[in-house]
């Protein structure tokens, strides 16, 4: 089974994110986390599948989390989905050059997220 690694720091957020993946029907597990700090601990300690991720937590952002993850070459492959309301062109780019897989904007079109998430192979 698949292990999703859900890191945000809205609990509300998580369980959104969560139900919104839950429509595409791949049974999986869920862990999830509430800043970037506590999600590498579970990301160096458990084997993931695929991480969806907040920008803006507290003790480390969601970009950061990204640079780190993808520093580490055991790392590289898996898929991590940018999921916030960081909008602005220059924070898609910079995301972009960081090495996520795919970037959505909050409020969470559906549609568009479950477009994107069945193109990644996970």
């Amino acid at each position: 089974m698949k292990t999703i690694l859900v890191v945000d720091d809205s609990r509300i957020m998580r369980r959104i994110v969560k139900n919104t993946f839950d429509l595409l029907k791949i049974p999986c597990n869920y862990l999830e986390a509430g800043n970037g700090e506590e999600a590498l601990g579970m990301l160096f300690s458990q084997p993931v599948n695929m991480i969806l991720l907040d920008w803006n937590m507290p003790a480390l952002s969601g970009i950061d989390f990204l640079k780190k993850v993808r520093s580490r070459e055991e790392y590289k492959n898996i898929p991590i989905i940018m999921i916030t309301s960081e909008a602005a062109k220059l924070n898609i780019i910079e995301a972009i050059k960081a090495g996520v897989t795919a970037y959505v904007t909050k409020p969470i079109d559906t549609k568009a997220f479950l477009e994107k998430i069945s193109k990644i192979s996970f």
